[in-house]
């Protein structure tokens, strides 16, 4: 997070490292609005995964177009 202008001390940051933290948390944020996904109904690991990457390319696709 950037530091605050008014402090007297500061410290740094990578902004890219911190545009990339920024666009994993978005899509975080975006798979829980996914009820299936955020509340994991699915018993199985991997029904649970490809859950996740149906929801994960479906966003990229809304996203792209």
């Amino acid at each position: 997070i950037p530091p605050h202008a008014k402090h007297r001390v500061q410290h740094s940051y990578d902004p890219v490292r911190y545009r990339q933290r920024h666009r994993i948390e978005n899509m975080f944020a975006r798979l829980k609005d996914w009820r299936r996904i955020h509340t994991r109904y699915d018993r199985c690991a991997h029904t649970f995964l490809s859950a996740i990457a149906f929801a994960a390319a479906f966003i990229f696709w809304i996203n792209e177009s």
